[in-house]
């Protein structure tokens, strides 16, 4: 694949408060630690005091790639993060079925290509990619569906409650057989389909392991580790934050200023915090924990707990304490010796508003990068692009602007009216002068005058640009279909396509087209034009 880049600003599809943060925006330096480039990962490592139990993790991790055939460089990743002079490069997703949306797989080789040049600029150290995954997530609705296409296959669970990690996946077989029937008979179709059989159909029985083995099928050969963190061995070493967080409602305090501070900058915040931002989880429920009076009850549950019987629980089944959004990357920081975070825009911003809490607890705050974003475009789409002359920034536009402006470039006459407005305004100023010398009160006239003409210029402009469209209407049609074909539901294609038909396009090339052309360095959005 050819790749080109384009700033994130011509997308016109990132926040203010992102394309402020890759730029250096001095006002939101109190909101993170080190800036995302070389000199900022260097003072990242020097100031890094990590507390966390390596070797608990090191075990831990073993124990969860028992049933993974993965490869040496992940095994070795493994016991390199025992290593004190070994860090991870984090990113996370939720457990969408089939990989979901394709920035799911965006994330991940970004971390994987940032973790290679961090070797590359710092030999003595180790950088370890890690894929976090959301398994204490209880949103189904979520990740019980993927989109190929025009056509969105779902997987229909009877009871869906509880975390998603621990669901098991015994009724997945309908939607798997829908997706693999999607891949078709291609060669490329029915490797990935038996790539996605191996997860789901093989002993894994909960979402958590088959997301494991799909994910590892295909990053495993780049040494990317695979984090589950619902586990107790993991959630001991949180067990303090846990108790303060619920008993004093200090992290509300924290987030909640951070949050005033950023918007009074004009930034719009992403996440709100609460007063007590954990869940309590069992199998098949995960429920907030809210304070009534002098107890703590369980939503839509009979259990509650004072606060002796709390602090015990919490010593005893930490597990049982699953961290709502604001509190997961505090988790993650605590448990592992992660250097950087990468995720999408969304995920930027919550993160910059949680600088304060991690403050007030002690923790190190990671390095925050954006993943790489990429449109991918076909062949077949190249080639009307060349035919109708669109360049790939002007792709990006809104698409009645995109006709608009082709038409005007493509007119046979001048249609554009604006030397004559000006002109006619000129005039008009000029009788203004004229009419003001003869009767001070015909002044308000002229003004009148003058803005139904330049009224009615306009209108005839609109007139002319309409009627140059009915001459081009095959050209327009097909921009209207370049349009939705690379920005689906007129949004990123990102956001919405599934990996299944670039990996029937593409095959094993697709991935490592990817994390050739995928710089985490240089914030610029790339464009892939497949050959």
């Amino acid at each position: 694949m050819q790749a080109k880049y384009i700033s994130y600003q011509d997308t016109g599809a990132f926040s203010q408060i992102v394309l402020d943060y890759i730029s250096g925006e001095a006002k939101l330096s109190d909101f993170y630690s080190f800036k995302p480039d070389t000199d900022g990962f260097s003072h990242a490592i020097r100031n890094r005091r990590f507390l966390g139990d390596r070797q608990r993790l090191v075990t831990v991790l073993q124990s969860q790639y028992t049933e993974v055939q993965t490869s040496a460089l992940v095994k070795d990743n493994i016991i390199l993060l025992a290593d004190e002079r070994t860090f991870t490069i984090t990113t996370g997703h939720q457990l969408n079925i089939f990989t979901g949306p394709l920035y799911f797989i965006y994330k991940i080789v970004t971390a994987i290509n940032l973790a290679k040049q961090l070797k590359q600029e710092f030999p003595e150290y180790n950088f370890v990619p890690v894929y976090w995954m959301a398994t204490e997530d209880h949103d189904f609705a979520e990740i019980n569906h993927v989109r190929i296409e025009e056509k969105k296959l779902s997987w229909n669970k009877d009871s869906a409650a509880g975390a998603t990690g621990r669901m098991g996946i015994k009724d997945i077989a309908e939607v798997l057989a829908a997706y693999k029937g999607y891949l078709g008979i291609s060669e490329n179709g029915l490797e990935l389909a038996g790539i996605v059989e191996k997860a789901y159909q093989g002993k894994p029985g909960k979402l958590s392991d088959a997301t494991r083995i799909l994910v590892d099928s295909l990053f495993g050969e780049y040494g990317l580790v695979c984090v589950d963190a619902d586990v107790p061995e993991l959630k001991q070493q949180f067990a303090d934050i846990i108790r303060r967080d619920i008993e004093t409602g200090d992290s509300y305090k924290e987030i909640t200023a951070s949050n005033e501070a950023l918007e009074a900058f004009g930034y719009k915040t992403q996440v709100n915090p609460r007063e007590i931002n954990f869940f309590y989880m069992l199998d098949g429920l995960r429920e907030r924990i809210v304070k009534e009076e002098d107890r703590y009850q369980i939503l839509n549950t009979e259990i509650s707990f004072s606060v002796e019987e709390l602090e015990r629980e919490i010593d005893t089944f930490p597990e049982r304490f699953s961290p709502n959004v604001v509190m997961r990357p505090l988790y993650q920081e605590v448990i592992l010796p992660n250097l950087c975070y990468i995720g999408g825009g969304a995920e930027l911003t919550y993160w910059l508003q949680l600088k304060g809490n991690f403050d007030h607890y002690k923790i190190d705050f990671p390095v925050l990068m954006l993943r790489n974003s990429a449109l991918i475009i076909d062949k077949r789409s190249a080639e009307k692009m060349h035919m109708l002359g669109i360049k790939e920034k002007e792709l990006f536009t809104d698409s009645d602007q995109l006709k608009s402006t082709w038409v005007h470039a493509h007119a046979e006459h001048r249609i554009l009216l604006s030397d004559e407005q000006r002109a006619l305004g000129a005039l008009f100023d000029q009788i203004k002068l004229n009419a003001y010398k003869i009767d001070k009160t015909l002044s308000e006239t002229t003004d009148m005058a003058k803005h139904k003409a330049l009224k009615l210029i306009h209108m005839l402009e609109k007139k002319m640009l309409k009627a140059e469209k009915r001459r081009h209407a095959t050209a327009l049609s097909q921009i209207e279909g370049l349009k939705l074909r690379l920005f689906p539901g007129g949004v990123l294609q990102e956001r919405v396509l599934n990996i299944a038909p670039m990996y029937i396009a593409h095959g094993k090339d697709f991935i490592p087209a990817l994390i050739a052309a995928f710089d985490p360095m240089e914030p610029k959005f790339t464009i892939l034009f497949a050959s």
